[in-house]
């Protein structure tokens, strides 16, 4: 009997992940089962060598794994893109974010602003940067652990305003997504999955794969706040 197929992911893909294994087990008779952590730790285990079938990842994450021969460059396709948004705790005013204007206000009137570990949370600091806050926000911002979603910090009052993807502020208690980051200040992650090169069933690996770009998971994907990679 074959065995369950194991995958590895970043938490800012868990719940699309969840809902769509479920759906390949009782649709199509696979078994399939994720494990979810923060992207630079997924990533350090599939370099010590984790023995799993399919990676879902960061784009650029994954693309420097299959250059060390941890993925196999021909299974590689990219899946889902994700935005990231800006979330505050319930009961408190929801600023406008029609403008980037409106975000430096938002960014400038927060005492404590918690964003990500990983690409997204390296281009909050870059727009910071970008938008001449740095010095300004310096002492108010704070990262979040790896694999704990920075709106965890809102509802307990530790900040104020929260960056991170979609998928991971939106079913959050104690959480309200202002929306995301408007024009060329938005934020987006592009999530690709391919086979281990460790995996010892790549192939039923590369159907995993096939059905996660499929129609139905996309439709699943975007009741999870992201879209098709490649789709406007």
């Amino acid at each position: 009997m074959d065995r369950e197929i194991s995958g590895l992911s970043s938490m800012a893909t868990r719940p699309v992940l969840a809902e769509l294994t479920e759906h390949i087990r009782l649709t199509h008779g696979l078994p399939v089962r994720f494990a979810s952590a923060g992207g630079v730790e997924i990533a350090r285990r599939v370099r010590d060598g984790a023995e799993s079938d399919v990676l879902v990842l960061a784009d650029g994450a994954l693309a420097e794994l299959a250059g060390q021969g941890h993925v196999l460059g021909d299974s590689v396709r990219p899946l889902w893109v994700s935005q990231v948004v800006a979330a505050v705790p319930e009961g408190t005013p929801v600023p406008a974010l029609r403008s980037e204007s409106d975000l430096r206000a938002a960014l400038s009137s927060a005492r404590r602003i918690v964003y990500s570990t990983g690409p997204s949370g390296d281009a909050l600091i870059d727009l910071i940067t970008r938008l001449n806050l740095a010095d300004t926000l310096q002492d108010r911002l704070v990262q979040a652990s790896p694999g704990v979603p920075a709106g965890s910090l809102l509802s307990p009052g530790q900040a104020d305003l929260a960056f991170q993807q979609h998928s991971e502020l939106m079913d959050l208690p104690g959480v309200v997504i202002a929306g995301p980051l408007p024009g060329g200040s938005a934020i987006s992650s592009t999530f690709s999955g391919g086979v281990l090169a460790a995996s010892s069933q790549p192939g039923r690996a590369r159907a995993v794969l096939d059905l996660l770009g499929s129609d139905a998971a996309t439709k699943t994907a975007r009741a999870r706040g992201m879209r098709a990679a490649g789709e406007l």
